[in-house]
């Protein structure tokens, strides 16, 4: 494994994030600050400690982390929104590592949340999105719909394939009282819930939904006073090269397989190392095509690799229930894959424990676009 990515070593020392659901009533300033308190006890650290703070959130106005923070404390450091569309938490986490790794501050904190409504993802304002949707179906539900159908028709992937990734994610959420669905579910379950955007089913589909979740991140020297610090031996963020060709499945494959393979050159490893990872999951067929991104498959076999149990691969995927299961509030969800993967590589995850993990990944895709990978060594 190599040095790490920034010029010194960074550490996520204390984690915490609130349950994902509806949380009617609740506003995302508090959904932000539950987490924000939970992962500084985490980490042993007050408040004053932060010296620069990330937050991340899409849908809640131009100063929400602010509000959430105000809500903490009122210490005078400097706040950044980060807005990023689905990878807005991840990008705050890399921003945090980045404020650490060189040596711009000692603590910064990364904190993601969202309260949102019933319905589809609202993507009002994305032309490019928007150009996806069909008559009477929203725009995500008919782009994702149309990836299927694409690679359905290069590779044979099948609908049941894709039912199989509900299946398990709904399996591991029923493990995880953090997530937004509790329910295990069967191959028929998934295949007779209504369809979204044919031929994806609602069970093939994340919810929307309300949460928190924040993160710690500290030089080493902080880091040896706390708990149980996680080292980030990676950390990437990338957007859309200029398109290459007409391949209609670019958008998901080009970004994705360029980042995660920056991040695995910049950790100095492999795929076949990683024993736990988090992956972006919004809809059954994203997860098929990211097995290859990911690089656990060759590209074409990511139907037939959920197919046969992963068992071709050490890792585990989606192990919080992924969003599928654990449901995705926009701006918390990438902070949300670093509290699984932390806690993962402390041993604390229960029932869903990946036996000794020692190597987590986390991966968020926000289409318009942004990808934003990292790695974290026990």
């Amino acid at each position: 494994m190599t040095s790490g990515p920034f010029p010194r070593e960074v550490y996520v020392a204390g984690v915490g994030m609130t349950a994902f659901g509806r949380h009617e009533g609740k506003r995302s300033a508090e959904l932000g600050q539950e987490a924000v308190r939970a992962a500084l006890a985490d980490a042993g650290l007050a408040y004053e400690a932060v010296e620069i703070a990330y937050c991340g959130h899409v849908l809640q106005g131009p100063t929400a982390g602010q509000k959430v923070l105000y809500g903490v404390g009122m210490t005078g450091i400097p706040i950044f929104n980060v807005e990023n569309a689905c990878a807005s938490g991840t990008s705050a986490l890399r921003a945090a590592a980045m404020a650490v790794g060189h040596g711009m501050a000692d603590v910064a904190l990364a904190v993601g949340f969202e309260a949102m409504g019933r319905g589809a993802i609202p993507t009002a304002g994305d032309e490019r999105l928007a150009s996806a949707g069909r008559q009477g179906v929203p725009a995500l539900p008919a782009l994702f719909a149309n990836l299927f159908n694409e690679h359905a028709r290069r590779y044979g992937t099948t609908v049941e394939q894709m039912a199989m990734v509900s299946v398990k994610n709904r399996a591991y959420g029923a493990k995880n009282p953090r997530a937004q669905f509790h329910e295990a579910v069967t191959l028929e379950d998934v295949l007779a819930s209504r369809e979204v955007a044919p031929p994806l089913r609602l069970m093939m589909c994340c919810p929307t939904t309300s949460g928190g979740a924040a993160a710690v991140v500290t030089s080493a020297d902080i880091a040896r006073g706390t708990r149980r610090p996680i080292r980030i031996v990676a950390s990437v963020l990338q957007s859309d090269p200029m398109p290459s060709s007409a391949d209609s499945l670019a958008g998901i494959t080009e970004i994705n397989r360029r980042t995660m393979q920056a991040a695995y050159d910049q950790a100095g490893i492999g795929p076949d190392q990683i024993d736990c990872a988090e992956i972006h999951d919004c809809f059954s067929i994203a997860e098929i095509i990211h097995y290859e991104n990911l690089g656990l498959c060759a590209p074409g076999e990511g139907g037939r690799f959920i197919e046969q149990g992963l068992a071709r691969a050490r890792v585990q995927v989606s192990t919080s229930g992924g969003l599928l299961a654990k449901g995705h509030p926009l701006g918390a969800t990438g902070v949300a894959q670093v509290v699984e993967a932390v806690e993962q590589l402390r041993g604390a995850s229960g029932p869903r424990q990946v036996p000794n993990a020692r190597l987590a990944l986390t991966h968020c895709q926000g289409f318009g676009g942004a990808v934003g990978v990292h790695l974290f060594a026990a």
